[in-house]
């Protein structure tokens, strides 16, 4: 697909809904070759109309025009005066996309990730190990120091949170009162972002679309609980190094590797050789690995138990966490399928 048809699909297919914005700007810039030519600069790899809106609005959040950025945050930006902005920064922008990657840490994913654990650990009965492969801050592994409602007045995982995350699912999600115990985390990625770099912080600031408050709100929190409580973060190749790092994990806890939104930046070669790393190390001890937009963007939860290979599909998640789908039967601790059985009552069911 060209330039021009990533621009529309990420209007129609990314946008509509969630940012009107976006979706307006990305329709118009599809259809400007000067634009074109900026965004076209952005690094190999990278969901270039995602890093080409984040570069313009980290600019805006450094101050490069107050009465611009105040427009943005209120969703409405004529398209001249957006050009213009374009045009007059243009080396500042294109620099940017050179230089800067996609590394959103989005919390509210941790509302489809928190039932996955939950399960894994009435599976096991172990403390769980977490290595997030793509970590970017590191925020999502902090999954069990957040709180987590789903529409209804039950409240799961840390109650007096200041990260409160609200979403919605379909089926019957495995949901634990309390958090599951976590033996040890440690996130990896080929550029690590540090809550306490001002650099850092405003560029991941910057990714997060202008009109989801909640969703810049639910960063800010979670960014202080990182400060006061930091998380072994590892500067490098996440697959490369994943063997190394899982022979670092005790044998008195469940190892779980995962990713969410990373692997669609992952050369096909590489997620080939990340499968074969959890191969690997399904060898040697148990293994879980979670992740979505690997092969499709699904949500998935593959396992080696015992030695023998498992893999299940959960369903599709809205790409910010707003909802997600869950199979009305999940594996059982002997491996079999069953119909969710939660001895706490789980929440009223919500479409999304």
């Amino acid at each position: 697909m060209n330039l021009s048809g990533r621009f529309t699909r990420f209007a129609e297919e990314e946008c509509k809904g969630s940012s009107s914005l976006y979706e307006e700007l990305s329709r118009k810039v599809a259809n400007d070759e000067e634009l074109l030519t900026v965004a076209g600069q952005a690094g190999a790899g990278q969901p270039i109309p995602n890093l080409f809106f984040g570069a313009v609005h980290y600019l805006l959040l450094k101050g490069e025009d107050p009465l611009l950025l105040n427009d943005y945050a209120n969703g409405s930006v004529a398209f001249d005066r957006f050009k213009e902005f374009c045009t007059t920064h243009r080396f500042e922008i294109e620099e940017l996309l050179k230089t800067k990657r996609v590394q959103t840490n989005e919390i509210r994913r941790c509302a489809y990730l928190y039932p996955v654990f939950c399960s894994i650990w009435k599976r096991t009965n172990k403390p769980l190990s977490m290595i997030e492969i793509g970590t970017s801050a590191g925020l999502q592994l902090h999954w069990d120091r957040y709180s987590y409602t789903y529409g209804g007045k039950d409240t799961y995982g840390k109650a007096d949170s200041p990260v409160k995350i609200h979403s919605s699912f379909t089926g019957d999600p495995t949901l634990l009162p309390k958090s599951p115990p976590v033996a040890s985390k440690v996130g990896v990625d080929l550029h690590v972002n540090h809550m306490n770099d001002e650099e850092d912080y405003l560029w991941l600031k910057a990714l997060i679309w202008p009109e989801h408050e909640e969703r810049r709100e639910l960063f800010e929190a979670a960014s202080e609980v990182m400060k006061k409580d930091p998380i072994r973060l590892v500067e490098g190749d996440g697959v490369a190094m994943l063997p190394q790092l899982a022979k670092e994990v005790s044998d008195d806890s469940t190892l779980v590797v995962f990713h969410t939104h990373v692997a669609n930046q992952i050369p096909v070669d590489v997620k080939k050789e990340l499968e074969k790393n959890i191969r690997t190390i399904g060898e040697e001890r148990d293994v879980f690995h979670v992740y979505n937009n690997m092969w499709d963007g699904l949500l998935h939860m593959d396992a080696i138990i015992d030695g023998k290979e498992e893999t299940h599909t959960i369903g599709k998640t809205e790409g910010h966490g707003r909802w997600f789908e869950w199979p009305s039967e999940w594996p059982t601790g002997d491996g079999s399928f069953a119909s969710q059985d939660v001895e706490e009552p789980s929440p009223p069911r919500h479409r999304r």
